[in-house]
């Protein structure tokens, strides 16, 4: 692989704009600018068809062949699937290098969900619309421009709807890609679009650890089986413990217990019951402590349930046992952009030319697997705005798409250099 040479004297950044300017400045550019406000309909009518498909981690095969037909229509070369169902188009370059636009196709939300949408103006609503509907629409967009104009190339543009960006996706979809030999050695950058607007570049991955916390015991009647251990009352007594612990503001560091499960009746005593647990922190140190803690608060719960049983079968005559397991269901490794990195002034540069300001963020996201590589990546959104991201209420309103969407044309062709 052999990227662009990154620039390190003090005129890069204006030789930079000047790079940005002279291509946006292009004929076949300029068609593009313009495509992006005359085919705002199209492009909505994609993001709404495409958030209809329910697509749960481990469950976006149906919309991955949505979009596996749509590079078609585009005209995308080389369109195929790999195994865990990322799908690929490219648009040929004259270099073995390519720069990689990828968009999550997973969303949050279980099968069963009610996916209703509705358009109000600009405004699109429902869940996922935004969150990755605003980043699927957006790589479609800029895929259908390079099509239709013939833009050329130095290095081939890559185009990616990936798997398994959501919750216990883990990642999955990005991790497959840079596990592939061909793709480590090839993809010289890595454009992420996760979600909408413009004011954001995301060159800091956040690391974050994800635990479900499963307790076991005899099970029983509430009235017959009353002295038994509750694994419920386990979990209770674990998450008071837990949320007592001290968090440093700096490095900032976050925990959320996100989903509890248990028991099948009111009645019953439940012999199981389970918690997922989310850990972040821009320290890998500060998880691992607080994973340590969230150990000994489980640890602590159990020993305390169990002392209130030997009280409770001194009058009730009824004993049992409790075992625990936590297990990893998540495990973002965190990474950040070397110094003077290629990528991160482009995108400045291209911010600057079109006025658009931007602070650099820490996130996770897909782009947390190539950074954490040392490769250079980032993840800006896909234009417009949007809000209420993993509810239904979730919102999307197309106004000023379009500077999102020249925004990513100028920096994947600056990337990947344009051929006149």
């Amino acid at each position: 692989m052999a990227p662009h040479p990154r620039a390190e004297l003090p005129g890069l950044f204006l030789g930079l704009q000047q790079e940005i300017a002279a291509i946006a400045a292009a004929p076949m550019v300029r068609s593009a600018f313009a495509d992006f406000v005359s085919e705002e309909a199209r492009i909505a009518d994609w993001q709404l068809q495409l958030a209809r498909i329910p697509a749960p981690p481990f469950g976006e095969q149906v919309r991955g062949q949505w979009l596996f037909e749509r590079f078609l229509d585009i005209g995308l070369k080389e369109v195929h699937r790999d195994e865990v169902g990322n799908v690929f188009g490219v648009w040929p370059g004259v270099t073995d290098n390519s720069v990689a636009l990828s968009a999550h196709m997973d969303t949050v939300f279980p099968l069963g969900t009610p996916l209703n949408f509705r358009q109000h103006g600009a405004k699109l609503y429902g869940p996922g619309v935004s969150d990755n509907g605003a980043g699927l629409a957006a790589l479609l967009a800029i895929a259908a421009a390079l099509a239709r104009l013939r833009v050329r190339t130095t290095d081939s543009l890559l185009f990616i709807a990936n798997v398994g960006e959501e919750g216990e996706g883990d990642l999955r979809g990005m991790r497959q890609i840079f596990s592939h030999r061909h793709w480590l050695n090839t993809i010289a950058y890595q454009v992420v679009l996760d979600g909408a607007g413009n004011d954001t570049i995301v060159a800091e991955a956040l690391g974050s650890r994800r635990f479900e916390v499963l307790v076991r015991g005899p099970g029983g009647h509430s009235w017959s089986d009353f002295g038994a251990p509750n694994p419920i009352v386990v979990l209770a007594r674990a998450v008071a413990r837990f949320v007592e612990v001290p968090l440093p503001t700096a490095p900032k560091t976050t925990f959320n217990i996100g989903v509890i499960r248990g028991g099948t009746s009111v009645n019953s005593i439940p012999e199981s019951a389970s918690m997922r647990v989310d850990l972040r922190s821009t320290s890998t140190a500060e998880i691992d402590g607080l994973a340590e803690a969230l150990r000994l608060a489980l640890k602590q719960a159990v020993e305390e349930e169990l002392r209130a049983v030997e009280v409770r079968a001194s009058t009730h005559k009824r004993k049992g046992d409790l075992s625990t397991e936590m297990m990893v269901i998540g495990n973002r490794p965190g990474g950040e952009l070397p110094a003077g990195a290629r990528i991160l002034e482009v995108i400045r540069a291209v911010d600057a030319y079109l006025g658009n300001v931007a602070q650099v963020q820490r996130a996770s996201t897909d782009a947390n697997i190539p950074l954490s590589l040392g490769r250079e990546a980032v993840a800006i959104g896909g234009g417009g705005s949007g809000g209420g991201a993993h509810t239904l209420q979730e919102w999307f309103d197309a106004t000023g798409r379009d500077l999102g969407l020249r925004r990513i044309l100028l920096l994947v062709l600056a990337l990947a250099g344009v051929r006149q």
